[in-house]
């Protein structure tokens, strides 16, 4: 009888040798305006910081990171409804944005992504003088 992980790396090993491209998830993604920047929140179930990659190439940001699922010493999944453990999403960036000053940070698996705009693009309040 096949065991799951034997399954698993039969369909892996298959997947590669017919040459098709590994399959990813794409992460659910909230992303909000304000007069500052962009706000971006990403869910990644199970995946931590150092298993999380950000890059930005150009215009595009990319957001790639792998889940993990802890087992209990001794037991193995049988079944699971996840296909893989891969995430993957990307993003064009408008050049409104000062992409050197994106800050990013990781909490129980939500990514939140702060893209600030160029200052020089940020409403701002214009004093009245007394004439």
């Amino acid at each position: 009888m096949d065991t799951s992980k034997d399954i698993q790396t039969r369909r892996k090993s298959e997947l590669q040798s017919q040459g098709e491209q590994e399959v990813f998830l794409r992460p659910a993604v909230d992303i909000y305006e304000d007069d500052k920047g962009i706000t971006l929140i990403a869910d990644l179930p199970g995946v931590s910081r150092d298993r999380l990659n950000l890059q930005l190439e150009g215009e595009t940001l990319s957001i790639e990171g792998e889940m993990v699922v802890e087992m209990p010493e001794g037991m193995e999944a049988l079944y699971a409804d996840v296909k893989t453990t891969r995430f993957r999403r990307s993003f064009t960036l408008s050049r409104e944005l000062e992409s050197d000053q994106i800050h990013a940070s990781m909490k129980d698996g939500v990514l939140t992504l702060q893209l600030p705009k160029r200052a020089e693009l940020q409403p701002r309040r214009i004093e009245i003088s007394a004439a």
